[in-house]
């Protein structure tokens, strides 16, 4: 299976290099790879070129755009300049940060997943940080979940779900827009990629009401997204992070922002959600 590869990046000059490596030294090389240097002011892009001079299959596009790092849309609208310079003679379209270190078998992996069978739509691996010398879990992982950090979608998956939105929790809508299709998401527990730059280190407050808008946009509704807000403050160990993400709903709903969904879709997503929560609670 051929499978193309976009990596936004901003200011990666510390690690894209590590990234670069590990993409090149993939057991099942990709047709393509696309590094969108997005506003960096740093050495990013002639990183990226010294590897596309040795690798062909590596390009560079530049893209200008607020400095301002806001969670989803900045991301997704370089993932989408970059995924505009492509072909179509692809099967697989992954999307990756620029902090990532991949073990040499992971693509071989996940191609083999797809061919498995036909109707998985979406897989990945989970991702580790380094705490005290080790490689630990990402606290943010779950088993039915794929970091946004390192998605890949079979082609006609990402074409039926209508690729990815550029805003804060597009990396849920995909998967729920899977289940609506009927596609599968598989996570392979043995592929262990390192994740060099937890997720939301440079968050702020703004940031942080943008995932109460996000809950909002998904249509998950207030019971959903209360207990989804503390669910996710627990996880990242920060309890008062649940007052933003009720803020950032509440301010969302009066403002009547734009679904990312269809009430078709937004009624399938409550159920779904209602019933993990339920499966979780009771087994």
């Amino acid at each position: 299976m051929n499978y193309y590869i976009v990596i936004p990046a901003h200011n990666e000059e510390e690690f894209i290099a590590l990234t670069l490596e590990s993409l090149v030294s993939q057991t099942h090389l990709p047709k393509k790879i696309v590094i969108v240097n997005d506003n960096s002011t740093d050495k990013t892009a002639e990183i990226v070129l010294t590897y596309a001079k040795e690798h062909p299959f590596i390009s560079l596009v530049n893209k200008t755009s607020s400095a301002i790092h806001l969670p989803g849309s900045k991301v997704i609208q370089a993932f989408q300049t970059g995924f505009e310079t492509l072909d179509e003679n692809y099967d697989v379209i992954v999307k990756l940060d620029a902090d990532l270190i991949f073990p040499s078998n992971y693509f071989e992996a996940i191609t083999k997943h797809f061919q498995s069978d036909p109707s998985i739509g979406m897989v990945g691996g989970f991702c580790y940080i380094e705490k005290n010398g080790e490689w630990v879990l990402e606290n943010l992982t779950d088993k039915d979940h794929i970091r946004g950090a390192l998605k890949a979608y079979r082609k006609k998956t990402f074409e039926q779900i209508g690729g990815l939105r550029p805003q804060m929790g597009w990396d849920t809508v995909d998967e729920l827009l899977c289940k609506f299709y009927n596609w599968k998401i598989v996570t392979d527990q043995s592929l262990h990629v390192k994740h060099l730059k937890p997720t939301g280190a440079n968050y702020n407050k703004t940031a942080r009401y943008k995932q109460g808008e996000a809950f909002y946009t998904l249509g998950y509704g207030f019971i959903i997204t209360a207990i989804a807000s503390l669910k996710l403050a627990m996880r990242k160990g920060k309890p008062f992070l649940f007052v933003d993400y009720i803020q950032g709903f509440l301010k969302a709903k009066k403002e009547n922002k734009p679904m990312l969904v269809t009430p078709n879709q937004a009624q399938f997503i409550r159920k779904y959600r209602l019933k993990k929560m339920k499966e979780k609670l009771f087994g």
